[in-house]
């Protein structure tokens, strides 16, 4: 479950960088319109570039979010059930036992 977190965490980190990251690109992107023709293409096209890969890189990101929740969500269904199981088999002793107890008492047994 730690784990999970710190995975959790660290995709939220990267995300954000990334953020960062394409704000920057784009107001690069802006300045350079103003810039010579023949340097701003060849930028541009790498800027560009630059953002589909980041784009990707969120969407990897996003997608491996999903599926960590969905684990998570995952382990603990299976742990309350586990729980819930525990908890009733604790409930059954503890009747049993005084159950037991009440008889002994009364000279049933």
């Amino acid at each position: 479950m730690m784990m999970m977190m710190m995975m959790m965490m660290m995709m939220m980190m990267m995300m954000m960088m990334m953020m960062m990251m394409m704000i920057i690109m784009m107001m690069r992107m802006m300045r350079m319109m103003r810039m010579r023709r023949r340097r701003r293409r060849r930028m541009l096209m790498m800027m560009m570039m630059m953002m589909m890969m980041m784009m990707m890189m969120m969407m990897m990101m996003m997608m491996m979010m999903m599926m960590m929740m969905m684990m998570m969500m995952m382990m603990m269904m299976m742990m309350m059930m586990m729980m819930m199981m525990m908890m009733m088999m604790m409930m059954m002793m503890m009747m049993m036992m005084i159950m037991m107890y009440t008889a002994y008492i009364r000279g049933w047994l």
